[in-house]
């Protein structure tokens, strides 16, 4: 997300636009004259007048209506003591888990569900293996497990490399969960969701696993016993 705030920002220096933009599609021609190659996937008046939200991927930034200055940062309402733009966020962050889509994940799921997650993993990580341990007493909570990885070695790594061998397998959630036990899977390589997870981790400012996604798109890293995840989940669902 860095890389492509950087890119944005010196495209934005370097074909900036010098009229002022008093609506919202104004403001879109605006950065699709600055920023050609980028594609905007919204666009809407932020709180602060003369700023506008702009979605960009799985990334939000906001952008002044004279199509001139990008920022990326938060905005909070110091009265209310709300973050505004983690709100906003989290709406980006559940729009974008809904279009990976079920097909493109291994999912654990209860006989009664209740509550459904998203939990970036990685396989030899201690705690994700610590989580998948206990795969039943979130099962028996009602929480639906959604997994997507995110080998924290990065591509080509061993821990890739047991991600794409375990998605390609022919029983993933079984593959997964002898992985998960420190068996190595049999090498297998087929097409695979695994670097359009590792994205979308990254966008969502991954910085270890697991990181669990509510259906809400509430961020909660780290692991979280399925008890402790369960009275999270039923306050999120009470607001």
């Amino acid at each position: 997300m860095k890389q492509l705030l950087k890119s944005v920002v010196i495209a934005g220096l370097a074909f900036g636009v010098s009229a002022v933009y008093a609506d919202e599609s104004a403001v879109k021609q605006a950065l699709q004259k600055s920023m050609p190659s980028v594609k905007l996937d919204s666009i809407a008046p932020s709180e602060i007048k003369g700023l506008y939200e702009v979605v960009i991927g799985s990334t939000l930034f906001y952008m002044s209506e004279d199509g001139k200055y990008l920022v990326q940062g938060r905005i909070v309402d110091i009265e209310a003591k709300k973050d505004l733009t983690e709100a906003k966020m989290a709406a980006v962050r559940k729009n974008a888990i809904d279009s990976v889509g079920v097909n493109n994940m291994i999912v654990f799921t209860p006989k009664t569900e209740q509550y459904k997650v998203s939990v970036f993993t990685d396989i030899d990580c201690a705690y994700c293996r610590k989580l998948h341990s206990e795969i039943d007493q979130y099962m028996a909570e009602g929480i639906t497990i959604q997994y997507l990885f995110f080998p924290r070695a990065g591509k080509g790594s061993d821990s890739y490399k047991k991600a794409v061998s375990v998605w390609c397998a022919d029983d993933r959630k079984a593959a997964l969960t002898a992985a998960k036990k420190g068996s190595t899977p049999e090498a297998k390589t087929c097409i695979n969701p695994v670097d359009a997870h590792m994205k979308l981790g990254m966008d969502f400012e991954a910085r270890g696993t697991p990181m669990i996604v509510t259906e809400k798109g509430t961020i909660y890293p780290g692991y979280l016993p399925a008890k402790q995840l369960l009275e999270v989940l039923k306050e999120e669902q009470s607001f």
